[in-house]
């Protein structure tokens, strides 16, 4: 064992007085340089960039997942009235950490400056905060006051309505202003379909920061919608809000198991896969992309490691002829190139991490806010991401000394000695 250690001492021995370029070698010397530059550039642009996607996406999961529920439980066919038996049993499963009924159709909202298409939900003030986050720190309660409210100078009663702020700008209306909306959803009448149009107050204005979002959606009470429509008391679905975000789809099986059919359901995952699917794609391209800047460093890793074969031909020679065996001489030159892979890879992760905390931390960095719904770059460091990226600049780097490695080898020390 004792023996052994020696023996690896004498190879890392090697190694390092490799490293340390006499005069006449300056030029593999700025080679090793540079090739240490690269790696510490690679590195550090894929942990920054990546880091910044994570951020992206971990924003706009948040953003959306604050609009829209985790699961939403529906029925095949027509809306359905036994509602109020399946969310008794939807809160008291496990997992479960609230649940709101809905109504959902498209209308058309008209005020004094303009006209606007918009979705319309119809929601339970009691429920729909704790499922529905955006509206958690709006004052539901007025959609139900508004509703029940009768003044002496009206003839009828005036419900309220939430209105995305977007939306509320496209019909330069403002809270506590009046607004029409008007359901294609109407009755047959002697002169033909009448569609159904009623008068809200604005109660309130909510900003997701999702531009899809805010200037499309209007929030009204439940039994309002349930007139408007000429449902009865029935709904379109269930929405649920569970513990854990990333176990909706087997919360979801386990009710649609328990319910079976006519009734389905849709996790937040599969809602809006199309657009994770995207970001994922996107994120792995960037990785690639940003990987061939270490692919480069290795190339100069490998040019320096064969220059130096070529310079240290008698020296290797020597060593063969001194016993030193083809795998001692393959660790040399492995050794060597692992040096400046890992120094390239450690000084890049250093300063890919302090990038990282200064834009996270000062958000020097300012974004369009008529391109994007975020004013700064976001910023998400994750542990698996930068110990991927270190390990993929590590492997690159092993696999560059490979070919050096081998060539140096495989010299015959004869040969060498004679023509070296």
């Amino acid at each position: 064992m004792r023996d052994a250690t020696k023996y690896m001492s004498f190879e890392f021995f090697i190694a390092g007085r490799y490293l340390r370029a006499k005069q006449k070698e300056t030029f593999i010397s700025l080679i090793t340089i540079l090739s240490i530059a690269g790696v510490t550039i690679g590195v550090m642009a894929l942990i920054v960039v990546i880091a910044v996607m994570s951020g992206f996406e971990s924003d706009l999961k948040s953003r959306i997942l604050g609009i829209e529920s985790h699961v939403v439980l529906m029925r095949h066919g027509d809306g359905f009235s036994d509602y109020r038996r399946i969310l008794e049993y939807v809160e008291k499963a496990d997992g479960v950490e609230a649940a709101t009924p809905f109504i959902y159709t498209q209308i058309m909202l008209r005020s004094s400056s303009g006209t606007s298409g918009a979705v319309l939900r119809g929601i339970d003030p009691e429920s729909a905060g704790r499922v529905i986050k955006v509206l958690k720190n709006l004052s539901l309660q007025n959609l139900k006051e508004m509703n029940s409210d009768v003044r002496k100078s009206e003839r009828y009663v005036v419900p309220g309505i939430i209105l995305g702020k977007e939306l509320a700008n496209n019909l330069s209306i403002m809270k506590g202003d009046t607004v029409y909306v008007i359901s294609p959803q109407g009755m047959i009448s002697p002169i033909g379909h009448i569609p159904v149009m009623k008068r809200f107050k604005v109660a309130g204005l909510f900003e997701s920061g999702m531009y899809e979002y805010d200037s499309s959606l209007a929030y009204i009470h439940l039994k309002d919608a349930q007139k408007i429509l000429r449902t009865g008391d029935s709904v379109t679905g269930i929405e649920v809000r569970v513990d854990d975000i990333y176990n909706a789809g087997n919360i979801s099986e386990k009710i649609i198991a328990d319910l079976e059919f006519p009734y389905w359901a849709k996790d937040w995952m599969q809602m809006n896969h199309n657009l994770f699917s995207a970001l994922k794609l996107e994120k792995t391209v960037m990785f690639i992309i940003l990987t061939l800047i270490v692919l480069v460093a290795a190339f100069n890793i490998a040019s320096s490691l064969i220059m130096m074969v070529m310079e240290k031909t008698r020296d290797i020679a020597i060593l063969k002829a001194m016993g030193a065996t083809d795998k001692s001489i393959r660790k040399i030159f492995v050794f060597k190139g692992m040096v400046i892979g890992a120094a390239g890879t450690i000084l890049g992760t250093c300063l890919g991490l302090s990038a990282c905390a200064l834009l996270k931390r000062y958000k020097f960095i300012e974004l369009p806010k008529d391109v994007y719904y975020i004013s700064t770059l976001p910023v998400r460091l994750e542990a698996l991401d930068v110990f991927l990226i270190a390990s993929a600049a590590m492997l690159i780097c092993f696999l560059a000394t490979l070919y050096p490695a081998r060539q140096a080898s495989k010299l015959n020390p004869v040969e060498a000695i004679r023509y070296g």
